[in-house]
């Protein structure tokens, strides 16, 4: 497991985008043609980046879907294995014969 918790891309926007972009939260929602309490959700890191969100994001700001999907699945990983980190301890990996499969 990782030592450091990966960024939520919600902090990305808050932190990042929107302060380079010089707009509010509002008028960014509008742009994304979201709510604002959809984005604010995001931004607060209460919600994820759905891939309809990440969509949303590359066609307005042009750096890619897969990325805002990637940086979701990296921090919703990186959370489920703390989570249960002491339960994958205790599991034995179990050995496949790919020949017989």
């Amino acid at each position: 497991m990782r030592k450091r918790k990966p960024t939520h891309p919600g902090a990305i926007l808050r932190e990042d985008v929107l302060p380079e972009l010089n707009m509010s939260v509002s008028a960014f929602s509008r742009s994304l043609g979201v709510s604002r309490q959809t984005l604010h959700a995001v931004l607060a890191e209460r919600s994820g980046i759905s891939p309809e969100m990440a969509l949303r994001l590359d066609a307005l700001l042009g750096n890619g879907a897969q990325l805002w999907v990637d940086m979701q699945t990296k921090f919703d990983l990186w959370q489920a294995e703390a989570k249960l980190h002491d339960v994958l301890q205790r599991m034995q990996r179990i050995a496949v014969d790919h020949a017989a499969a």
